[in-house]
């Protein structure tokens, strides 16, 4: 089963994801997100925007390769598979 890691800042607005490790069942990156959701409900709410894409400053990673499909999420996790949820950092 792939495993999910992300950025610790999310803890604090997704504290049933802190101190443990996330399985999923292998899928697309939407399923993913799903199972996800339903640790931690709103998280997608958060990652996502109001058509199902990633938010500009999302950034998702399957191994060490940043997904290619940011609007249908249908890029694949394989079952040994790490994916990786982080905020860009942006700023002027």
């Amino acid at each position: 089963m792939p495993s999910v890691e992300m950025t610790r800042h999310l803890y604090q607005f997704f504290p049933a994801l802190e101190n443990r490790t996330i399985r999923v069942p292998a899928g697309s990156v939407a399923e993913i997100l799903r199972t996800i959701n339903e640790i931690a409900p709103g998280f997608t709410d958060y990652v996502l925007d109001e058509r199902g894409a990633l938010r500009r400053h999302v950034n998702v990673c399957i191994n060490d390769t940043i997904v290619i499909d940011r609007k249908t999420l249908s890029d694949h996790v394989p079952d040994e598979g790490v994916v990786y949820i982080f905020q860009a950092l942006s700023g002027g």
